[in-house]
């Protein structure tokens, strides 16, 4: 614990000092660290294949290229988000002038989880790095090959001065979480969020908070029924279904899901094969993280069955190789566990609705999930469900895509989530939003100055007090 404090102590000075940091001198720093991402591609394939046997393709997709992108889209637009933005005087501050100024916050945690490894934590480091800011990092020990590769790029890009990596348990992270940083960055479940934003509330430390949720989807009886089961599909067994913004259960209109539940078996059977012997092996089917957690999915189907859920499609486990058979079920209690808790795994249960108004009722009798998916080709039907729900984000006939979207801030709302990230959003949550005002005219000093408020102000103060 001693070198960790020493290396949050030995950041406290090149916390100052960045604060001078150009935009040239960020761009040099972000430009740096994508290049050294790229260029162990090899390496992390092998590392992904050993923590949890995550597929090449999943490893572009869900690690590399976010990361790409998110860097990219700060060294184009760094420039001018660091600008200070001007901001008009209001009648009361005629004859001042005022702008925001972007200031980076200072020393920063990031606590990564396991699912996205290296997406979910260097993707944040990007942005603490656009704002100015030193970072410690904690990446998790749920995927040892991935954060110690973690560990090694970050050596071979910054000094430990200004971005450094601390690896280890749940200990390590409280421990971290002791120290007075100035903003925390977390990614992982509503239950230890909770945690972080009580150890940050010790020393009134910032934080944003990446969480999840019971993300909902929804498919009407105008949808195109193929692309919705294909892309709920993908969305939901990408990383077997170990997804923060998966699909966590799926809506569909009675008078379309048998027509929809046989989309979904050809594109299952074609995707990972026909049998779970197959799918177990299949080069394209990433496994769970670890033992515990595939006993915990296995109990949440089998509570499920036991309660009168009946299995569709899928339904096998592997304790012993991590696996988890893509699975689709019915009939699903609305008190079992599988309902009532985030899934985290491969297990889609399929609810049958008659009208929109009985799901939308569903969705908001329960927290705000970080995500909801419509599928359906009636705009009134799509208008209807975001107007009257809330949600972190939300795809029409689309699944994940959000997440990609540079432009747009990527976050939670309440149990799902607090801040937002990515591109300029990112960049704003690693940044204090300073107001700076500067007295140009005598007017504004003469009129707000020390001492008895002139009478003429006072005089002329009820009638422009609608104004101002």
């Amino acid at each position: 614990m001693t070198r960790m404090h020493e290396i949050f102590e030995g950041q406290a000075a090149t916390a100052l000092r960045l604060r001078r940091s150009t935009a040239q001198e960020r761009i040099a720093k972000i430009r740096k660290l994508r290049d050294a991402v790229i260029a162990h591609t090899e390496d992390w394939y092998r590392a992904a294949h050993a923590d949890f046997r995550k597929p090449p393709g999943e490893v572009d997709l869900g690690e590399i290229l976010p990361i790409c992108i998110e860097a990219n889209h700060a060294i184009r637009h760094l420039k001018k988000w660091m600008r200070p933005t001007r901001v008009w005087p209001t009648l009361l501050t005629l004859g001042t002038r005022s702008s925001v100024q972007y200031i980076p916050r200072g020393r920063c945690l990031i606590l990564g989880p396991f699912n996205y490894p290296v997406n979910l934590t260097l993707g944040p480091l990007v942005s603490a790095i656009a704002a100015g800011n030193t970072v410690m990092i904690k990446p998790s020990e749920l995927t040892p090959h991935l954060s110690g590769l973690m560990a090694q790029v970050i050596r071979e890009v910054f000094s430990e001065d200004e971005v450094a990596v601390v690896e280890g348990d749940a200990q390590v992270a409280q421990a971290l979480q002791a120290l007075p940083f100035d903003h925390v960055f977390f990614t992982g479940s509503p239950a230890v969020g909770r945690q972080v934003m009580t150890a940050a509330a010790r020393h009134l430390s910032s934080v944003t908070l990446e969480l999840g949720g019971k993300s909902p989807a929804i498919v009407d009886a105008s949808a195109n029924l193929h692309l919705a089961a294909s892309n709920i599909l993908w969305a939901k067994f990408t990383n077997a279904g170990q997804t923060c913004i998966a699909p966590d259960h799926v809506f569909v209109h009675e008078s379309v899901k048998d027509a929809w539940l046989v989309c979904c078996r050809a594109v299952l059977q074609k995707a990972y094969g026909e049998s779970s012997t197959e799918q177990e092996v299949s080069p394209y089917l990433a496994h769970m993280v670890n033992a515990r957690h595939t006993a915990r999915v296995k109990a949440l189907l089998e509570d499920a069955k036991s309660r009168g859920a009946r299995v569709l499609l899928g339904g096998g486990v592997s304790e012993g190789a991590c696996f988890v058979q893509p699975t689709l079920l019915d009939l699903v209690p609305s008190d079992c566990r599988l309902m009532e808790e985030e899934i985290f795994g491969p297990l889609l249960p399929v609810i049958t609705f008659r009208t929109l108004d009985e799901v939308i009722a569903k969705i908001n009798a329960g927290p705000k999930p970080l995500a909801l998916y419509i599928y359906s080709q009636t705009s009134a039907h799509v208008n209807q469900v975001l107007a009257q729900t809330a949600s972190g984000g939300a795809c029409v006939n689309h699944a994940l895509l959000q997440f990609l979207h540079g432009n747009l801030p990527f976050g939670g709302v309440n149990q799902s989530g607090m801040g937002n990230a990515h591109g300029h959003y990112g960049f704003k949550a690693f940044s204090h939003e300073r107001a700076v005002v500067r007295t140009q005219l005598p007017l504004a000093a003469t009129l707000l100055g020390a001492g008895e408020v002139p009478t003429f102000v006072r005089k002329c103060l009820k009638p422009l007090l609608k104004l101002l």
